[in-house]
């Protein structure tokens, strides 16, 4: 009985902290997107969040990123490539991704992802300080140009670049505010390569628009 009474309030006590960590939030969910520059393709693999009251998300994120070029459905080489990798946006949107539900902002994030053109595997941990949650908790009057009104908006989304050479960098952003930088990042190699090694070392080629990009250009390292 003792130890059924202990199970009972440990899980009474848990169920508790978790309520009162999700209703630390002023919005139902946080979003976490990710993007590339143009023509640089990747693959996440996983994106995992460790949350302020322990809580664990694995690959609460995968597979490909926002990217302006190549478009969708395209088919081909283009005579002119009208994409430009080279640098960060001034203003990131919100990336591909999606939002992660019944969790409290993250204290820390594990990406890791093939960098298709280059090809490599990188894998790193991007640490999300208590002053930027602060930021993510708190609202600010801001015109939305979308329905041309004045509201109280919220940083709710983290948004990750993951460029050639381990380059990841982080911002927190809303839909109607300004996005302000968390951190840049220099990911390791991950030695196990693609897949965990479960593919033999072997990537998915990039799209022939990126590859054809990258062999007139090249790829422009240094500029992330």
């Amino acid at each position: 009985m003792n130890k059924l009474l202990s199970l009972v309030l440990s899980v009474l006590i848990l169920s508790g902290c978790t309520s009162g960590n999700r209703s630390s939030l002023p919005y139902d969910a946080w979003r976490l997107g990710f993007f590339a520059p143009d023509y640089m393709e990747v693959w996440i693999e996983t994106a995992d969040t460790y949350g302020i009251n322990g809580m664990v998300r694995i690959r609460a994120v995968g597979g490909y990123p926002a990217m302006g070029y190549p478009r969708a459905f395209s088919n081909g080489n283009p005579e002119v490539f009208r994409g430009d990798p080279k640098g960060w946006p001034e203003r990131v949107g919100w990336g591909a991704g999606k939002y992660v539900k019944g969790a409290d902002l993250p204290k820390q994030i594990y990406v890791r992802w093939q960098s298709l053109v280059e090809p490599q595997t990188y894998h790193t941990r991007i640490d999300i300080p208590e002053s930027i949650r602060d930021i993510m908790r708190k609202g600010e009057k801001a015109f939305c140009r979308a329905d041309g009104k004045w509201i109280t908006d919220y940083r709710e989304a983290i948004v990750i670049g993951l460029a050639p050479g381990g380059i990841a960098k982080a911002w927190v952003t809303g839909p109607c505010l300004s996005p302000i930088e968390i951190a840049r990042v220099q990911a390791k190699v991950d030695p196990t390569g693609p897949n965990d090694g479960e593919s033999n070392g072997k990537y998915d080629p990039p799209s022939a628009e990126s590859r054809a990009y990258i062999e007139k250009f090249g790829v422009p390292y240094g500029s992330w």
